[in-house]
């Protein structure tokens, strides 16, 4: 199954090759197929189908702007205990398409169930019947064009017939790039861990690179895993992992309406079964769930619209949770703190402005501030041995390291974003162009 390379926006600066990616393989129980259903107007993979022929838990967390997509509405409507299919476009947001949109879906849900079920009938001893209230849909794209029922719906046949049992790293990969948008590169990631004495494995995918800010969920981001955990450990465990991962990234302040991340356990590992996400068996299962989503969030940050530079942001030693991620956030989304480090600016007053505009009270005199290993800011005033150049220097990385202690309790946080460049203005100026 080649890789549709076309997939790729901009091939000029999209330097990672398919050896920088990990070796997804095969997961029990999840099934892809990827087309090209002409969503846009060259020809691009752009319709994404993961089926659990046996159905998956799963558990799901969702934007919360005030205007949300049809698609998740739909989700939300879903009260089935497993779900049969996921299905991604890309193109179209199906947000502000009022009922039309939802209705949309409902067809094709309606005829993938139709379809599914055929293919139960063909390839499963006891095949089973798929309803539509079975298929959960990520969408994404333009918000506020006629949603595409037609031209999915017509495909959906297409789709279904390339479905593949048997997963490798190109499959994965295909299915990544089918959900791309203004992305330059697909994001993947993989952990294999224990529950109990059963080895496990999560595998994710998601695509995001504008219209990034956390609020429950940012992006579009999908975890398997042939684990078998109940809806409720399931959800419990997103919860509890989504605030340092992918509620931790900014890439321009803006929210989307279409922000899903969901996970799905097939249950095809019979690990000792789960009750509380306390329990030790887990542990080693909720570390690498992390690992998978900040892995994710990470990519998500680094490929942002334009950006030539990766920036952390480290609050340590605040009051509490709420403060230092209000400050955290104040540096990251500041046009002028990320346009200083676009122009490699050690403008470390931008920083001093961001924390001060953040409204949280600190106490001035505690206050450290560092770029990577150099300290600028201590106790409140300027460094006396401070030289300009050794932070100009740093500043050429691409990758910047900001920390900032306030020395006021034992509470932190890290966010994670990107510079601003003349690029970001450019991609999206022409986004629909």
């Amino acid at each position: 199954m080649p890789i549709n390379l076309k997939n790729f926006i901009n091939t000029q600066t999209l330097m990672s090759k398919l050896r920088d990616f990990q070796d997804l393989d095969h997961i029990d129980g999840v099934s892809i197929s990827t087309i090209c259903a002409n969503l846009y107007s060259k020809p691009r993979d752009d319709l994404v189908m993961f089926y659990f022929r046996d159905g998956a838990n799963y558990a799901s967390v969702y934007t919360q702007s005030k205007i949300v997509s049809e698609n998740i509405k739909w989700n939300l409507n879903i009260k089935s205990k497993k779900i049969k299919s996921l299905i991604i476009n890309t193109r179209n947001a199906n947000a502000f398409t009022g009922p039309d949109g939802y209705k949309g879906l409902k067809e094709i849900a309606e005829e993938i169930a139709i379809q599914l079920s055929k293919k139960q009938i063909e390839d499963e001893d006891q095949p089973k019947k798929i309803l539509a209230n079975e298929i959960l849909f990520g969408c994404t794209g333009t918000i506020g064009e006629k949603y595409p029922t037609e031209k999915i719906k017509n495909n959906i046949p297409k789709l279904i017939k390339k479905i593949k049992y048997i997963q490798n790293k190109l499959i994965w990969m295909k299915a990544a790039l089918g959900m791309m948008t203004t992305d330059l590169k697909p994001k993947l990631a993989m952990e294999e861990c224990e529950i109990g004495n059963k080895k496990v494995k999560i595998y994710g995918v998601a695509k995001g690179s504008g219209m990034i800010f956390p609020n429950m969920a940012t992006t579009l981001g999908y975890i398997f895993t042939d684990a078998n955990l109940s809806n409720d450990i399931l959800s419990k465990l997103l919860r509890k992992n989504i605030d340092t991962t992918f509620n931790a990234i900014t890439c321009d302040g803006d929210t989307s309406t279409n922000d899903m991340v969901s996970i799905f356990s097939t249950g095809k590992i019979k690990n000792s079964i789960i009750n509380n996400i306390n329990d030790k068996k887990i542990l080693s299962f909720d570390k690498a769930l992390h690992s998978v989503l900040l892995n994710l969030s990470k990519r998500i940050v680094a490929d942002g619209e334009g950006a030539s530079k990766f920036i952390t942001i480290n609050i340590i030693k605040s009051k509490n949770d709420k403060d230092a991620k209000k400050i955290a956030f104040s540096i990251a989304n500041s046009k002028l703190v990320k346009t200083a480090i676009a122009g490699e600016d050690p403008n470390w007053g931008r920083i001093i402005m961001a924390i001060g505009k953040s409204g949280v009270d600190i106490n001035l005199k505690k206050l450290l501030i560092k770029f990577g290993k150099v300290k600028i800011v201590e106790n409140g005033q300027l460094v006396k041995n401070y030289k300009e150049s050794d932070v100009a220097s740093y500043m050429k990385s691409q990758s910047i390291n900001i920390s900032i202690n306030l020395n006021m309790g034992l509470k932190s946080f890290t966010a994670y974003t990107m510079d601003l460049t003349k690029k970001y203005i450019e991609i999206n100026a022409d986004y629909r162009s």
